[in-house]
């Protein structure tokens, strides 16, 4: 009987320790509060997340305005850092920064997420969720338009994404020396 109960105790503390082994580590890049509890974590501030994921994934979708199987052939497209000419070029390029697009709102809208003027980012203003969803849709516009790989409406799924980002930058990025310059970004105008 003592075997048992100290087999099962044994087996109790075993899961109890796999199971805090496979629980994510806190980095110190972690997001605090509902971040933490949905289990998203933060590791980069708004203007990372701008420059690293949608800067460049726009910039796709602007440059397949031109036809974008006419771009330049890579020497290795495993290795090119042109998304058009890589090994998952052209078209399907053009869908994944669409994908990139609609996916990366998601990351404006963790709670925690810090602006690069170490203020909170504003995900709960009405207005920045209402910017924050018309990206998702430009996205989306993005990726559908990729799929009919007609390039003359590319031109207006490149103004959708520019439609959404200026909604956002004119209320929350550009800031005249009147309204304090870049140090209030973040705040809204």
């Amino acid at each position: 009987m003592k075997t048992r109960i100290g087999l099962l105790a044994l087996l109790f503390l075993a899961v109890v320790v796999a199971a805090g082994a496979q629980a994510p580590a806190r980095g110190a890049g972690q997001g605090r509060g509902a971040a933490a509890a949905t289990g998203a974590q933060i590791h980069g501030n708004l203007l990372q997340v701008m420059r690293g994921i949608i800067f460049p994934a726009s910039n796709v979708v602007f440059t397949a305005q031109d036809d974008p199987t006419k771009v330049e052939e890579a020497v290795d497209p495993s290795t090119s850092p042109n998304p058009l000419n890589s090994s998952y070029g052209q078209w399907q390029a053009v869908e994944n920064a669409g994908i990139a697009l609609a996916e990366a709102a998601n990351l404006l809208t963790i709670p925690g997420r810090m602006c690069s003027s170490g203020r909170p980012a504003p995900v709960q203003n009405a207005d920045w969720q209402k910017f924050v969803l018309g990206l998702r849709d430009a996205g989306m516009q993005v990726y559908k338009l990729a799929l009919t790989k007609d390039v003359d409406k590319m031109v207006d799924a490149a103004d959708a994404v520019a439609a959404a980002c200026g909604n956002c930058h004119d209320v929350y990025r550009e800031k005249t020396p009147e309204q304090g310059g870049p140090k209030n970004r973040c705040l809204p105008s």
